[in-house]
């Protein structure tokens, strides 16, 4: 997209307000004017209490023991107003619950919530989610909007975008509010629905969320983007209006939010996105390889360079390999449209070529399934069939449907150590490039474990994925990788001031260091490479380039349009630069 030409007095206009209130500040709201809100959004204000508050006082009880064990339970953590996905990051944020929260029911809710943020001066948060790796859905001394309870999907045959009837044609859609996840839309669209909508791997994460921030699911190296599916989208915006955004009415903030950041242009209440056919098949590929020394694995490395290279760098193979520091190499692949046979045909050469060498031990055997494209999320049928591949809500009276993927599990409730995310030119799969990626990828496992996610670079997806991306605001550097490599360390959820479960500073610091040596080696081929906003660091220096590279300019300009005193504050969000880290002073 072409970079708007933009006038720094509007860029940079000075704000009205300096300095938002907290509470025992003579400008806190009294209690007459939180009635009068909780009036306004029928009842549905909430002050908010921590369940960890039983840890503070008794934390060795089998209360605190108790909420500890649920805080690796996405649902519980998703269900409860004061918690997050992540517990916290080392050096950077802890999880802190808001003074209190809407917890809405409708736009007109949301609406009520952020006209009295705004004449109140409040810092305000949104949580949906609360997948947020940067701490975005939860600050102290704030109101929080909280959609979980906005979850209604509707499956449309024909759908137009308001205002867009002479210009397009009729389409199969999904519109969700807001506080619906992924496991929710799939259910509908594809188990009952028999159809396909881009989104999330994670089935947790919040519906809203992903569409912001650019959205990458296990078969995005097909189907692209998620952001790119959208169609239209309801949205509060700081003025407290509710606002239609699609191509016809609102396009520039229609734009911002296919990919522009979650939390920064306004509160997103309801969403359509278009859906596709359902191909016949979904497939997976699970395995790893261990190299019986040094030299080995960088043979290993290179074969499989080669390997993908000639096999996989396509539209049909999505998901994941991993590189650890033992010389081994774990497979997590899954595949589009290919029948058990086909992706035999396609790894068998490669799997007898390791085999056949005494200097590779293939630690497990590799497996090879293939399933009907409607059941990828049909809990019953994997319930049944696969329950080794599902983990589910232990919650007593939890719906039966609450499903989530076990390697989602090591993340749940997860205190950061260090996070990165480099996207990965395809140039480096050449032949001219092979032994220098090969060596910066032998080197930086030497420090640490990572992986290729090769669904979250676009490089080797259809022309109409590539195409229906570039208008997006996402960094165009996804257009041309062929991966994104995620470097990250964690422990446990750790809180702070909780006797027994405080995060491990010393371990922490000393991971935090061996990430960054490990990003540098990869980063030494990929000079200025952009970073996934959802998946980055939350220290990046140059955020701005690195999130959306060519497209901040404009961003900025839809952010000052809609949001002209900054009232949307997140960590790194368009506009943020002359904010205070915690979003509650704007810095002369």
């Amino acid at each position: 997209m072409p970079v708007l030409s933009l006038n720094p007095k509007n860029i940079f206009a000075t704000p009205k307000l300096f300095k938002r209130v907290r509470p025992g500040d003579a400008l806190w709201p009294d209690e007459t004017k939180w009635k009068e809100l909780n009036k306004a959004v029928n009842g549905n204000l909430i002050k908010v209490e921590s369940p960890l508050a039983a840890c503070k006082t008794a934390p060795g009880s089998k209360a605190c023991e108790d909420v500890f064990k649920e805080l690796k339970n996405p649902y519980y953590i998703g269900d409860n107003i004061a918690l997050t996905q992540s517990s916290g990051w080392f050096n950077a944020w802890s999880s802190e619950p808001s003074v209190y929260a809407v917890a809405a029911h409708s736009s007109a809710d949301v609406a009520a919530a952020v006209k009295f943020a705004k004449e109140n001066n409040l810092r305000i948060v949104i949580k949906g989610g609360g997948h947020s790796y940067q701490g975005t859905s939860n600050c102290k001394d704030s109101l929080m909007v909280w959609t979980r309870a906005m979850h209604k999907i509707e499956l449309h045959d024909q759908f137009v975008a308001q205002g867009c009837e002479s210009k397009q044609q009729p389409q199969p859609a999904v519109t969700a509010e807001a506080g619906a996840y992924w496991l929710q839309m799939y259910t509908e669209v594809t188990t009952k629905g028999r159809r396909y909508v881009q989104g999330g791997g994670c089935t947790t994460v919040g519906v809203a969320g992903l569409i912001q921030s650019g959205g990458f699911g296990s078969f995005s190296k097909h189907y692209g983007t998620a952001s790119a599916a959208l169609l239209e989208a309801e949205i509060v915006t700081a003025d407290g209006d509710i606002k239609i955004a699609n191509e016809c009415t609102n396009p520039d903030l229609f734009w911002a939010l296919k990919g522009g950041g979650g939390g920064s242009f306004g509160v997103v209440t309801k969403l359509t996105l278009r859906t596709r056919e359902l191909p016949q098949f979904f497939g997976a590929v699970f395995g790893k390889i261990k190299a019986t020394n040094e030299e080995a694995y960088k043979k290993l490395i290179d074969k499989f360079l080669g390997f993908y290279q000639t096999k996989l760098f396509n539209h049909h193979w999505n998901e994941q390999v991993r590189f650890s520091g033992n010389n081994s190499m774990t497979f997590s692949m899954l595949a589009y449209n290919q029948t058990q046979e086909e992706m035999q045909a396609s790894w068998q050469p490669f799997i007898d070529s390791i085999k056949d060498d005494p200097s590779f031990i293939i630690e497990s055997p590799f497996n090879i399934i293939s399933i009907p494209a409607q059941d990828m999320w049909n809990v019953d049928i994997l319930k049944a069939r696969a329950p080794g591949l599902v983990d589910f809500d232990d919650r007593k009276g939890a719906p039966e449907e609450n499903m989530f993927w076990p390697g989602n599990k090591d993340e749940v409730g997860q205190f950061i150590h260090a996070y990165y995310s480099i996207w990965l030119p395809e140039s480096l799969l050449s032949n001219a490039n092979r032994e220098k990626f090969v060596t910066a990828i032998f080197n930086a496992s030497r420090y640490w474990t990572f992986t290729f996610h090769f669904n979250k670079g676009l490089a080797g997806a259809p022309s109409e994925a590539i195409d229906a991306a570039k208008n997006t605001a996402i960094n165009p550097d996804v257009l041309t990788a062929f991966a994104l490599a995620i470097i990250a360390g964690e422990e446990q959820p750790a809180f702070k001031n909780i006797e027994g479960h405080e995060p491990d500073l010393k371990n922490a610091r000393h991971e935090a260091e061996q990430i960054s040596l490990a990003k540098e080696e990869l980063m030494k081929l990929t000079t200025n490479a952009g970073s996934y906003v959802s998946e980055s660091d939350y220290f990046e220096k140059h955020w701005q380039q690195s999130f959306w590279g060519s497209n901040y300019a404009r961003l900025l300009e839809v952010k000052n349009k809609y949001d002209p005193d900054g009232l949307f504050f997140v960590h790194h969000g368009v506009g943020t630069e002359h904010w205070s880290e915690d979003g509650f002073t704007r810095l002369a």
